[in-house]
């Protein structure tokens, strides 16, 4: 991953506008990137060969959801043991499955969403504002999936689906990470959390964060709204604005 800018604690100014010191945790899965359901073929496929069961995920919502949480689900639902054991039994067959399925066309939208690049390019050159991740993919699991699309030395750090099954843990880990990273504590006072379902808007309310939400994923703009997102967008597109929203 990238390093950490250490930048001047106080506000600066760009462009005329006044740049707080700010940590920005970004979602992954519909916000950076789709993966053309790379990551639920190879869930579905490491729960049917470890655990004999077929479809194992079926019905089941999973957007917004850490990989922890999605396996301790599966193993109820289907009465197998949840066990420390099962989990890293899991996660290590899973991960070189998931890197196979990202070699693979998939299905439906695969890429990175539109203004995710720009925008991650344009908050680089503000040295008051620190990005990591916040995600609930393995945090081996976050890497395979930004190195297939060059977005992961955008990210000195992160919080991740090993800190925490409960995805409102997420963002104090990210803050005292952050801290140990040296980033600012006047940026550790001010996080906003970016992502496409409620579970992301829900993880940053419970945290006392803001939160930007995107309609990039499988949730429409009113959903996210009624969620309790502090900003809407269609997608991030317009640098310009997104910046100005987030300064």
């Amino acid at each position: 991953m990238g390093q950490v800018r250490t930048g001047a604690a106080g506000a600066a100014r760009a462009g005329g506008a006044t740049v707080r010191p700010t940590l920005l945790l970004f979602d992954i899965d519909g916000t950076l990137v789709l993966t053309g359901r790379a990551g639920m073929r190879a869930m579905v496929a490491t729960f049917e060969d470890l655990f004999g069961v077929p479809d194992a995920f079926r019905d089941l919502s999973m957007g917004g959801r850490t990989d922890s949480w999605l396996l301790s689900f599966a193993l109820s639902r289907w009465d197998i043991e949840d066990t420390p054991e099962h989990h890293a039994w899991f996660r290590e067959a899973y991960l070189p499955r998931l890197a196979e399925e990202m070699q693979q066309p998939g299905t439906g939208t695969k890429g990175v969403m539109p203004g995710v690049r720009p925008l991650l390019d344009a908050v680089q050159a503000h040295p008051e504002m620190h990005v990591a991740l916040l995600t609930g993919n393995y945090r081996d699991a976050a890497a395979i999936k930004l190195r297939h699309f060059s977005l992961w030395d955008y990210f000195a750090f992160g919080a991740f689906s090993d800190d925490a099954a409960d995805r409102n843990l997420l963002v104090p880990i990210a803050r005292t990470r952050a801290r140990e990273q040296g980033v600012p504590e006047a940026a550790c006072a001010r996080v906003v959390v970016i992502g496409d379902t409620p579970h992301d808007v829900m993880c940053a309310v419970a945290a006392g964060a803001r939160s930007v939400a995107v309609a990039t994923g499988g949730h429409r703009s009113a959903e996210l709204a009624l969620a309790g997102a502090d900003v809407v967008l269609e997608d991030l597109s317009d640098t310009e604005r997104v910046l100005g929203l987030l300064l």
